[in-house]
């Protein structure tokens, strides 16, 4: 008697772009920095994944990757003439997380995904952005990065070398639990609320700064507002102005505390922070109403 073959396993119905979604969002966003140009990317993408056959790919991952890293690349080349046309400060629309977990807040999104990472980031070109992610951000090896970038292995470690080195530059990065940020802001919002100069100022350091985006829509400064004087001045010459009119509220921003400010009930701006665990060192008030679009207009009870 010949014995039964053991039953075959049923094929999977999971769709594998359903299953990688975090993950190529995550790679479009830190592309691209705006939610509308990420989703347009994995649309494009999703297209050309539902004309090819699976069965003839050695791996669905890796040719998804591959596709939306070259689309984000030829999108940000696209998009570099509009971005040096842009009006002040450009930097990336925030996504904003108030109290239930968004499909972008998944692990794919969790790290290195900072406002002030992605202001950084402005300063590579789009395949030194794309090698750089998929290596320091995504842990893919180098013949990997080969593979989707169509370069060579030395070309793709000369590219990640050189971002790192201006990232790191250009960039100041402080190990703080996010539990003592949260506390740091309760402590500058309760400040804000309330116009107390000197608590707002002895939250700041020496050399903080503050970036506004106001994209020509609204106004903000055409330089980076430096000291803890002049960002005191202008939290308290709000407060004198509108009193009550103005309120913050406590929300993550790309993934860390952060605050939304509210004038009139409506939204004004989406302010990320970088601190050293102790003060405030630098602020990114996004302020063009195009990138708050994806925040509720109005005052969350």
């Amino acid at each position: 008697m010949t014995p039964s073959s053991p039953p075959r396993p049923a094929p999977s119905t999971v769709d594998p772009f359903t299953t990688l979604r975090p993950r190529l969002f995550g790679i479009a966003y830190r592309m691209l920095g705006v939610r509308a140009d990420a989703e347009d990317v994995l649309q494009d993408a999703w297209l050309r994944w539902s004309r090819t056959d699976a069965s003839t790919l050695q791996s669905a991952e890796a040719w998804l990757v591959t596709i939306v890293t070259r689309l984000s690349i030829d999108r940000l080349r696209a998009l570099k003439a509009e971005r040096e046309a842009y009006v002040g400060w450009w930097l990336p629309e925030p996504l904003v997380e108030l109290d239930a977990h968004t499909p972008e807040s998944a692990a794919e999104l969790a790290g290195e995904l900072s406002v002030a990472f992605l202001y950084v980031l402005e300063r590579l070109g789009p395949e030194e952005r794309a090698a750089f992610l998929l290596r320091q951000v995504f842990d893919y090896d180098y013949p990997e990065i080969a593979a989707q970038l169509g370069k060579t292995e030395a070309s793709c470690r000369q590219m990640v070398h050189r971002a790192s080195e201006r990232v790191q530059q250009a960039r100041t990065r402080f190990e703080v639990p996010q539990a003592v940020h949260h506390q740091l802001l309760q402590r500058f919002m309760k400040a804000a609320q309330s116009g107390d100069r000197h608590a707002i100022e002895a939250l700041l350091s020496e050399d903080a700064q503050l970036i506004g985006d106001g994209g020509g829509v609204v106004p903000s400064f055409p330089k980076p507002l430096v000291g803890p004087f002049r960002i005191t001045n202008l939290y308290w010459a709000l407060f004198r102005r509108l009193g009550a009119q103005v309120v913050y509220r406590m929300a993550l921003i790309n993934g860390e505390p952060g605050l939304l400010r509210y004038v009139d009930g409506r939204i004004e701006s989406a302010q990320a922070f970088v601190t050293d665990g102790e003060r405030i060192v630098a602020i990114y008030a996004v302020r063009n109403p195009d990138k708050l679009a994806g925040i509720p207009a109005t005052l969350p009870l």
